[in-house]
């Protein structure tokens, strides 16, 4: 073999379909089963010292610095293409497999915050198939984050549901896996358990003056509810008029009938 078929035998190396690293499986575990943006390198090969093209190598290398610099950018559907030397083929399959875990993260990042965020479907939780390392725990943090910001939520609506039905018995928890809440989750609870608090005081306060004045006849009665304001306490004041409006309509009745009884046909009732 002369000087020349040594120069060009790397130009015609034929290059293999895309490397998929080993247990790709299609979930994000192989890291290059989905079809990406396949790299093409703007790199010229490389010489050695005596000015002849160095192979396979050179021209893979360019490939993976100008693929790493995408991913570094955020394209995480670049790809690398395989390679007949073992050695590079394996650094290509491994990018791939980076590239595609990060590929998959974000989707599923915008996945679940339309489901959840936007179509309420507070159930749904992000996966990118079997993961393990850091992958694992920035899934898990990311559903681990979700479920905080659900809770809350949830328990408004358990609690509201309650209070329309009529059950004023049932408060927020505030507490989410044997930890308090904190912050805004905090202070939406104590507002929430506070309005059932102030709602079910009411409730009971008028109850028991509409049964002592009108039925059990005791009549000077007024509702009592402590700490509340504006509409809360109109409503007490309200119904404190009525009932004593009541009271004063009873006892003069009661005056009159009783001096008619005496023979005092003069007193009216007013």
């Amino acid at each position: 073999m002369d000087s020349q078929d040594v120069t060009e035998a790397p130009a015609n190396r034929s290059r293999r379909s895309p490397r998929t690293p080993e247990g790709g499986n299609g979930d994000g575990d192989g890291g290059g089963s989905r079809p990406g943006t396949t790299r093409k390198s703007s790199r010229g090969r490389g010489r050695n010292g005596n000015g002849k093209a160095s192979g396979a190598s050179s021209l893979d290398l360019g490939e993976l610095l100008d693929a790493l610099k995408d991913l570094r950018d955020g394209d995480f559907s670049v790809r690398l293409p395989g390679s007949a030397d073992p050695v590079i083929d394996e650094i290509a399959g491994a990018f791939n497999g980076i590239a595609e875990r990060n590929e998959r993260l974000a989707s599923e990042a915008v996945r679940v915050s339309t489901t959840i965020g936007r179509e309420g479907q507070m159930n749904e939780r992000a996966s990118i198939g079997r993961a393990t390392g850091g992958w694992a725990t920035i899934t898990s943090s990311i559903n681990a984050l979700i479920t905080d910001l659900v809770s809350p939520t949830t328990e408004v609506a358990r609690v509201l549901t309650a209070v329309a039905e009529g059950d004023l018995q049932q408060k927020m928890t505030l507490e989410i896996d044997g930890k308090s809440v904190q912050g805004e989750f905090l202070r939406i609870g104590t507002t929430v358990n506070t309005l059932v608090d102030q709602l079910g005081a009411f409730a009971s306060e008028v109850t028991r003056v509409a049964r002592e004045v009108g039925t059990e006849g005791r009549l000077g009665g007024q509702a009592s509810v402590p700490g509340v304001g504006g509409t809360w306490k109109d409503l007490t004041d309200n119904v404190n008029f009525m009932a004593s409006n009541l009271t004063g309509q009873v006892r003069n009745i009661a005056d009159v009938t009783t001096a008619v009884a005496k023979g005092d046909l003069s007193r009216k009732i007013t």
